[in-house]
C-alpha cells in the first residue's frame, strides 16, 4: 500500500511539474511575441534629424548617423538651416559631406533645406534637396517620434 502512495505521489509530482513547465513555455512564448511586436513599433520610429553646421566631420556624421538609422529600417528626414544649407556641394578629402548626403537620398531619404537660409546665401535649392521653409520644419518635428541635432 505505501508503495502504491509513493508511486501515485511521484506521478502526481511528474503531472504538477509538466503542467507547470507548459505554462511557463506558453508565458515565455507569449513574451517573445510581446518583444517581437516591440521591436517591430521601434523599427517604424521616425526620426527628424537638424543639421545646422557646415563643419566638415559634425555635418557628415549627421548625414552617416541617418544613413544608419535608414539602413535599420527607420523613417528619416534631414532638415538643413542656417549653416547647415551648405552642406549640398560640401567636399572635405576626409570628410565628404556631399557624398553621404546623396547617399542618404540614393537610399530613400528626405532631406530639405530651409528657404530663407538659402536665399540669404544666394543659393537655390537643388533636386537631392529642396527648398523649404520653417512650416515644413515645424511638421517634420510634429511627425518625428524622436528629434536629433547636429
Amino acid at each position: 500500500m505505501k508503495r502504491k502512495k509513493a508511486l501515485a505521489t511521484i506521478l502526481g509530482l511528474f503531472i504538477l511539474l509538466a503542467a507547470v513547465t507548459n505554462t511557463t513555455y506558453a508565458q515565455c512564448s507569449d513574451q517573445a511575441k510581446q518583444e517581437n511586436e516591440t521591436n517591430t513599433n521601434i523599427s517604424a520610429m521616425k526620426i527628424g534629424v537638424i543639421i545646422e553646421t557646415k563643419d566638415y566631420e559634425k555635418a557628415w556624421n549627421a548625414f552617416r548617423f541617418a544613413i544608419v538609422a535608414k539602413d535599420q529600417g527607420y523613417e528619416v528626414k534631414v532638415f538643413l538651416m542656417g549653416e547647415g544649407v551648405e552642406c549640398v556641394g560640401l567636399t572635405h578629402d576626409k570628410y565628404n559631406v556631399d557624398e553621404k548626403l546623396n547617399e542618404f537620398v540614393d537610399m530613400g531619404g528626405t532631406v530639405l533645406a530651409c528657404g530663407t537660409c538659402l536665399r540669404s546665401r544666394n543659393m537655390n535649392g537643388t533636386e537631392a534637396c529642396p527648398m523649404s521653409n520653417m512650416v515644413t520644419c515645424v511638421e517634420m518635428v510634429a511627425w518625428a517620434d524622436k528629434m536629433v541635432t547636429f
